[in-house]
Protein backbone atom coordinates (compact mmCIF):
# COMPACT_ATOMS: atom_id res chain seq x y z
CA UNK A 1 0.00 0.00 0.00
CA UNK A 2 2.70 2.49 0.87
CA UNK A 3 4.47 1.89 -2.37
CA UNK A 4 0.99 2.28 -4.55
CA UNK A 5 0.62 6.06 -2.56
CA UNK A 6 3.93 6.91 -3.17
CA UNK A 7 3.49 6.34 -6.89
CA UNK A 8 0.30 8.13 -7.28
CA UNK A 9 1.75 10.69 -5.39
CA UNK A 10 4.70 10.98 -7.82
CA UNK A 11 2.37 10.80 -10.89
CA UNK A 12 0.54 13.31 -9.44
CA UNK A 13 2.97 15.98 -8.94
CA UNK A 14 6.58 14.44 -9.97
CA UNK A 15 7.96 18.27 -10.56
CA UNK A 16 7.35 18.46 -6.64
CA UNK A 17 9.21 14.98 -5.63
CA UNK A 18 12.39 15.72 -8.06
CA UNK A 19 12.75 19.53 -6.76
CA UNK A 20 12.89 18.77 -3.26
CA UNK A 21 15.27 16.47 -3.92
CA UNK A 22 17.72 18.61 -6.09
CA UNK A 23 16.66 21.46 -3.27
CA UNK A 24 18.19 18.83 -0.72
CA UNK A 25 21.50 17.68 -2.18
CA UNK A 26 22.09 21.62 -3.42
CA UNK A 27 21.71 22.40 0.85
CA UNK A 28 23.94 19.57 1.39
CA UNK A 29 26.58 21.36 -0.72
CA UNK A 30 26.40 18.52 -3.20
CA UNK A 31 26.82 20.05 -7.37
CA UNK A 32 23.56 19.05 -8.92
CA UNK A 33 21.58 20.10 -12.28
CA UNK A 34 17.80 20.15 -13.44
CA UNK A 35 18.81 18.59 -16.79
CA UNK A 36 16.77 16.03 -18.54
CA UNK A 37 18.74 11.91 -17.28
CA UNK A 38 17.37 11.88 -21.78
CA UNK A 39 18.50 14.03 -24.16
CA UNK A 40 16.19 11.89 -26.42
CA UNK A 41 12.19 11.93 -26.44
CA UNK A 42 10.08 9.42 -24.90
CA UNK A 43 9.45 6.90 -26.43
CA UNK A 44 12.68 7.63 -28.46
CA UNK A 45 13.47 6.32 -32.13
CA UNK A 46 17.33 7.01 -32.29
CA UNK A 47 18.38 3.36 -32.01
CA UNK A 48 19.60 2.73 -28.46
CA UNK A 49 20.25 -0.55 -27.28
CA UNK A 50 16.83 -1.60 -25.66
CA UNK A 51 16.57 -4.10 -22.49
CA UNK A 52 14.20 -6.88 -22.93
CA UNK A 53 10.64 -6.21 -21.66
CA UNK A 54 11.40 -9.65 -18.88
CA UNK A 55 14.64 -7.64 -17.80
CA UNK A 56 12.57 -4.33 -17.95
CA UNK A 57 9.28 -5.38 -15.96
CA UNK A 58 11.96 -6.62 -12.78
CA UNK A 59 13.46 -3.43 -12.46
CA UNK A 60 12.40 -1.30 -9.53
CA UNK A 61 11.09 1.98 -10.68
CA UNK A 62 9.06 3.26 -8.11
CA UNK A 63 10.96 2.89 -4.79
CA UNK A 64 12.98 5.61 -3.16
CA UNK A 65 17.52 5.20 -4.72
CA UNK A 66 18.61 7.52 -3.04
CA UNK A 67 20.32 6.21 0.34
CA UNK A 68 20.69 2.22 -1.23
CA UNK A 69 24.10 2.77 -1.08
CA UNK A 70 26.03 2.01 2.17
CA UNK A 71 28.96 4.16 2.80
CA UNK A 72 33.14 3.26 2.64
CA UNK A 73 36.06 4.15 3.55
CA UNK A 74 37.71 2.43 0.78
CA UNK A 75 36.67 0.24 -2.55
CA UNK A 76 39.09 -1.97 -4.12
CA UNK A 77 38.54 -3.42 -7.34
CA UNK A 78 41.03 -6.30 -8.22
CA UNK A 79 41.95 -7.38 -11.76
CA UNK A 80 40.21 -10.92 -12.87
CA UNK A 81 39.93 -10.22 -16.75
CA UNK A 82 36.10 -11.50 -16.57
CA UNK A 83 33.00 -10.25 -16.41
CA UNK A 84 31.17 -12.63 -14.06
CA UNK A 85 32.11 -14.49 -10.83
CA UNK A 86 30.71 -16.75 -7.97
CA UNK A 87 28.08 -15.59 -6.53
CA UNK A 88 29.81 -13.83 -3.62
CA UNK A 89 33.63 -12.89 -4.46
CA UNK A 90 34.67 -12.73 -1.33
CA UNK A 91 33.78 -16.73 -0.78
CA UNK A 92 36.11 -17.91 -3.77
CA UNK A 93 38.80 -20.30 -2.20
CA UNK A 94 42.12 -18.91 -3.16
CA UNK A 95 41.10 -14.74 -4.42
CA UNK A 96 42.60 -12.39 -3.64
CA UNK A 97 39.01 -10.93 -2.52
CA UNK A 98 38.76 -13.59 -0.19
CA UNK A 99 41.94 -12.92 1.57
CA UNK A 100 41.37 -9.14 1.59
CA UNK A 101 37.80 -9.70 3.11
CA UNK A 102 39.42 -11.98 5.96
CA UNK A 103 42.21 -9.67 6.53
CA UNK A 104 39.59 -6.96 7.08
CA UNK A 105 37.18 -8.97 9.87
CA UNK A 106 40.47 -10.54 11.49
CA UNK A 107 42.80 -7.60 11.53
CA UNK A 108 42.57 -5.24 14.15
CA UNK A 109 42.36 -0.99 12.82
CA UNK A 110 45.76 0.04 13.21
CA UNK A 111 46.50 3.67 13.10
CA UNK A 112 49.71 4.89 11.08
CA UNK A 113 51.53 7.65 12.13
CA UNK A 114 50.45 10.48 10.75
CA UNK A 115 47.25 9.23 9.41
CA UNK A 116 44.01 10.77 9.74
CA UNK A 117 41.24 9.38 11.44
CA UNK A 118 37.91 9.00 10.16
CA UNK A 119 35.71 11.76 11.59
CA UNK A 120 32.18 12.48 12.09
CA UNK A 121 29.88 13.98 9.32
CA UNK A 122 31.08 17.44 7.85
CA UNK A 123 27.93 17.72 5.28
CA UNK A 124 25.45 20.66 5.49
CA UNK A 125 22.90 18.75 5.36
CA UNK A 126 22.86 15.20 6.41
CA UNK A 127 21.19 12.97 3.30
CA UNK A 128 21.39 9.61 4.10
CA UNK A 129 23.65 7.59 1.16
CA UNK A 130 25.94 11.01 0.41
CA UNK A 131 29.23 10.50 2.59
CA UNK A 132 32.50 11.62 2.94
CA UNK A 133 35.06 8.32 2.95
CA UNK A 134 36.40 9.56 6.33
CA UNK A 135 33.13 8.86 7.91
CA UNK A 136 33.64 5.10 8.02
CA UNK A 137 36.03 2.05 8.41
CA UNK A 138 34.39 -0.27 6.21
CA UNK A 139 36.20 -1.52 2.97
CA UNK A 140 33.73 -2.76 -0.19
CA UNK A 141 35.64 -5.41 -2.36
CA UNK A 142 34.85 -6.48 -5.97
CA UNK A 143 36.21 -7.84 -8.66
CA UNK A 144 36.95 -6.32 -12.17
CA UNK A 145 36.78 -7.24 -15.52
CA UNK A 146 40.67 -5.59 -15.98
CA UNK A 147 43.64 -8.06 -16.46
CA UNK A 148 46.53 -8.14 -14.15
CA UNK A 149 49.37 -5.94 -15.59
CA UNK A 150 52.07 -8.21 -14.33
CA UNK A 151 53.74 -10.61 -16.51
CA UNK A 152 52.85 -13.30 -13.26
CA UNK A 153 49.89 -14.16 -13.61
CA UNK A 154 49.53 -15.22 -9.68
CA UNK A 155 49.97 -11.74 -9.32
CA UNK A 156 46.84 -8.88 -9.36
CA UNK A 157 46.41 -5.18 -10.34
CA UNK A 158 44.01 -3.53 -7.76
CA UNK A 159 42.63 -0.43 -8.03
CA UNK A 160 41.54 2.16 -5.67
CA UNK A 161 39.05 4.06 -4.72
CA UNK A 162 38.21 7.28 -3.66
CA UNK A 163 42.31 7.33 -3.71
CA UNK A 164 42.12 7.14 -7.72
CA UNK A 165 45.06 5.17 -7.30
CA UNK A 166 46.24 1.83 -8.78
CA UNK A 167 48.42 -0.48 -6.84
CA UNK A 168 50.75 -3.44 -8.96
CA UNK A 169 51.85 -6.76 -8.30
CA UNK A 170 50.09 -8.18 -5.65
CA UNK A 171 50.99 -11.53 -4.76
CA UNK A 172 47.42 -13.37 -5.19
CA UNK A 173 47.68 -14.68 -1.59
CA UNK A 174 47.19 -14.25 2.19
CA UNK A 175 50.40 -12.58 2.46
CA UNK A 176 49.64 -10.59 -0.54
CA UNK A 177 46.22 -8.78 0.62
CA UNK A 178 48.17 -8.42 4.42
CA UNK A 179 50.54 -6.04 2.49
CA UNK A 180 48.11 -4.62 0.03
CA UNK A 181 45.99 -4.13 3.08
CA UNK A 182 48.94 -2.04 4.88
CA UNK A 183 49.62 -0.28 1.68
CA UNK A 184 46.75 1.26 0.81
CA UNK A 185 43.60 -0.19 2.28
CA UNK A 186 43.56 -0.05 5.60
CA UNK A 187 40.84 2.79 6.68
CA UNK A 188 43.83 4.70 8.66
CA UNK A 189 46.20 4.84 6.01
CA UNK A 190 46.50 8.38 3.93
CA UNK A 191 45.78 8.75 0.49
CA UNK A 192 49.66 8.38 -0.37
CA UNK A 193 50.16 5.32 1.03
CA UNK A 194 51.76 3.87 3.87
CA UNK A 195 55.42 4.82 4.95
CA UNK A 196 57.75 4.19 1.59
CA UNK A 197 60.05 2.64 3.70
CA UNK A 198 58.08 -0.36 4.51
CA UNK A 199 56.24 -0.43 1.34
CA UNK A 200 57.10 -3.62 -0.73
CA UNK A 201 54.39 -2.54 -3.14
CA UNK A 202 53.97 0.03 -5.78
CA UNK A 203 51.52 2.51 -6.60
CA UNK A 204 50.52 5.21 -9.15
CA UNK A 205 48.18 7.70 -9.94
CA UNK A 206 45.09 5.64 -12.34
CA UNK A 207 46.26 7.26 -15.88
CA UNK A 208 42.46 8.10 -17.21
CA UNK A 209 40.18 11.57 -16.75
CA UNK A 210 37.49 9.36 -15.09
CA UNK A 211 36.73 5.66 -14.44
CA UNK A 212 33.39 3.92 -14.95
CA UNK A 213 32.35 0.94 -13.33
CA UNK A 214 29.04 -0.96 -14.64
CA UNK A 215 27.82 -4.32 -12.63
CA UNK A 216 28.07 -7.34 -14.57
CA UNK A 217 27.23 -9.67 -12.22
CA UNK A 218 25.32 -12.57 -13.83
CA UNK A 219 25.39 -14.78 -11.16
CA UNK A 220 24.26 -12.48 -8.85
CA UNK A 221 21.52 -11.04 -10.61
CA UNK A 222 20.67 -11.29 -15.17
CA UNK A 223 19.40 -7.64 -14.88
CA UNK A 224 23.11 -6.39 -14.72
CA UNK A 225 24.66 -8.74 -16.53
CA UNK A 226 21.96 -7.54 -19.25
CA UNK A 227 22.73 -3.86 -19.18
CA UNK A 228 26.72 -3.28 -18.83
CA UNK A 229 27.41 -4.68 -21.93
CA UNK A 230 24.48 -2.40 -23.52
CA UNK A 231 25.95 0.79 -21.53
CA UNK A 232 29.34 -0.48 -22.16
CA UNK A 233 28.86 -0.18 -25.86
CA UNK A 234 26.74 3.72 -25.87
CA UNK A 235 29.38 5.26 -22.73
CA UNK A 236 31.73 4.43 -25.51
CA UNK A 237 29.67 5.73 -28.42
CA UNK A 238 29.10 8.73 -26.68
CA UNK A 239 32.46 9.70 -24.97
CA UNK A 240 33.89 8.70 -28.43
CA UNK A 241 31.71 11.47 -30.11
CA UNK A 242 32.88 14.23 -27.41
CA UNK A 243 36.82 13.20 -28.44
CA UNK A 244 37.82 11.08 -26.05
CA UNK A 245 39.32 8.13 -25.78
CA UNK A 246 37.57 4.36 -23.95
CA UNK A 247 39.61 1.92 -23.05
CA UNK A 248 38.15 -1.07 -21.49
CA UNK A 249 41.74 -2.54 -20.61
CA UNK A 250 44.47 -0.47 -17.77
CA UNK A 251 46.87 1.20 -19.47
CA UNK A 252 50.60 0.57 -17.91
CA UNK A 253 51.17 3.74 -15.70
CA UNK A 254 53.94 5.62 -16.78
CA UNK A 255 56.69 7.49 -14.64
CA UNK A 256 57.73 6.54 -11.17
CA UNK A 257 55.72 4.97 -8.99
CA UNK A 258 54.56 6.98 -5.61
CA UNK A 259 57.06 4.90 -3.26
CA UNK A 260 59.70 6.47 -4.61
CA UNK A 261 59.06 9.97 -3.24
CA UNK A 262 59.79 10.72 0.45
CA UNK A 263 57.35 10.74 2.54
CA UNK A 264 55.30 13.88 4.04
CA UNK A 265 54.36 16.92 2.03
CA UNK A 266 56.24 16.50 -0.53
CA UNK A 267 54.67 13.04 -1.64
CA UNK A 268 51.18 14.32 -1.24
CA UNK A 269 52.24 17.45 -3.55
CA UNK A 270 52.94 15.02 -6.24
CA UNK A 271 50.19 12.98 -5.82
CA UNK A 272 48.02 15.97 -5.77
CA UNK A 273 50.35 17.15 -9.30
CA UNK A 274 50.06 13.78 -10.64
CA UNK A 275 45.55 13.67 -10.06
CA UNK A 276 45.44 17.30 -11.71
CA UNK A 277 47.16 16.63 -14.17
CA UNK A 278 44.62 14.50 -15.45
CA UNK A 279 42.16 17.24 -16.55
CA UNK A 280 44.71 19.02 -18.52
CA UNK A 281 45.59 16.11 -21.26
CA UNK A 282 43.90 15.98 -24.62
CA UNK A 283 42.16 13.81 -25.65
CA UNK A 284 40.26 13.09 -22.21
CA UNK A 285 40.52 9.45 -21.43
CA UNK A 286 37.90 7.51 -19.87
CA UNK A 287 37.98 3.20 -18.53
CA UNK A 288 35.18 1.46 -18.29
CA UNK A 289 35.42 -1.91 -16.39
CA UNK A 290 32.89 -4.57 -15.57
CA UNK A 291 32.23 -5.40 -11.98
CA UNK A 292 31.02 -7.73 -9.22
CA UNK A 293 27.80 -6.92 -6.98
CA UNK A 294 27.88 -3.39 -5.85
CA UNK A 295 24.62 -3.94 -4.31
CA UNK A 296 20.88 -2.88 -5.24
CA UNK A 297 20.27 -5.03 -8.74
CA UNK A 298 17.00 -4.17 -8.43
CA UNK A 299 18.14 -0.82 -10.04
CA UNK A 300 19.28 -2.14 -12.92
CA UNK A 301 21.92 -0.87 -14.85
CA UNK A 302 24.34 0.59 -12.01
CA UNK A 303 26.98 2.41 -12.62
CA UNK A 304 29.84 4.55 -10.42
CA UNK A 305 31.59 7.22 -11.77
CA UNK A 306 34.91 8.25 -9.98
CA UNK A 307 36.69 11.47 -10.78
CA UNK A 308 40.17 12.22 -10.03
CA UNK A 309 39.02 15.10 -7.54
CA UNK A 310 37.80 12.33 -5.19
CA UNK A 311 34.44 11.74 -5.82
CA UNK A 312 32.25 9.07 -6.74
CA UNK A 313 28.91 9.24 -8.35
CA UNK A 314 26.22 5.84 -7.50
CA UNK A 315 23.42 5.90 -10.29
CA UNK A 316 20.93 3.53 -10.62
CA UNK A 317 18.16 2.57 -13.55
CA UNK A 318 20.42 3.58 -15.67
CA UNK A 319 19.58 2.74 -19.24
CA UNK A 320 21.39 3.85 -23.06
CA UNK A 321 18.86 6.20 -23.28
CA UNK A 322 20.36 8.24 -20.14
CA UNK A 323 24.04 7.76 -21.23
CA UNK A 324 24.41 11.19 -23.39
CA UNK A 325 23.06 13.04 -20.36
CA UNK A 326 25.27 11.20 -17.97
CA UNK A 327 28.21 12.02 -19.99
CA UNK A 328 27.54 16.19 -20.54
CA UNK A 329 25.88 16.59 -17.42
CA UNK A 330 28.45 14.46 -14.73
CA UNK A 331 31.59 13.37 -16.60
CA UNK A 332 31.74 17.03 -18.75
CA UNK A 333 29.69 19.19 -16.74
CA UNK A 334 30.38 18.00 -12.92
CA UNK A 335 27.33 18.16 -11.49
CA UNK A 336 24.82 15.25 -10.65
CA UNK A 337 21.52 14.08 -12.12
CA UNK A 338 19.29 13.98 -8.69
CA UNK A 339 16.90 11.40 -11.08
CA UNK A 340 19.32 8.62 -11.09
CA UNK A 341 21.39 9.25 -7.71
CA UNK A 342 21.41 6.28 -5.77
CA UNK A 343 24.20 8.13 -3.74
CA UNK A 344 27.62 8.65 -3.86
CA UNK A 345 31.37 9.48 -1.69
CA UNK A 346 32.65 13.22 -1.51
CA UNK A 347 30.06 14.41 -3.50
CA UNK A 348 29.61 17.31 -1.20
CA UNK A 349 31.53 19.94 -2.85
CA UNK A 350 30.27 23.51 -1.10
CA UNK A 351 32.96 25.85 -2.50
CA UNK A 352 32.83 24.33 -6.22
CA UNK A 353 30.51 24.60 -8.56
CA UNK A 354 31.51 21.39 -10.52
CA UNK A 355 32.50 17.77 -8.88
CA UNK A 356 35.52 17.85 -11.11
CA UNK A 357 36.73 21.55 -9.69
CA UNK A 358 40.37 21.45 -7.71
Amino acid sequence: MNRLKRLAAVLLNPTEDIEQTHAALEAAGVPVSFADCRYCPNPCEDGHEEYPNKIVSKIDTTSDMLGSVKPYRRQVVISTGKSDWKHTVTSEEGSLASYISDIEKAVPLTITAGASTPTSPQLPTAISGIFKDSETHTVAILNGSHDTLSKDHERETVLVFPDYKVVTEVPRSLDGARELWRNSVNPSVPRVGASSEESALKSWVIPYTCVILICSHRKRDVRCAVAAPKLENAFTQTLHAEGWDVHTQLEDPTGPPLEEYPDGDGKEAELSRRLQQLDEGLPKRALILMTSHIGGHKYAGNVIIYMPQGAGVWYGRVTTHEVASIVHTTILGGQILPPLLRGGVNLSRPDCKRLNDW
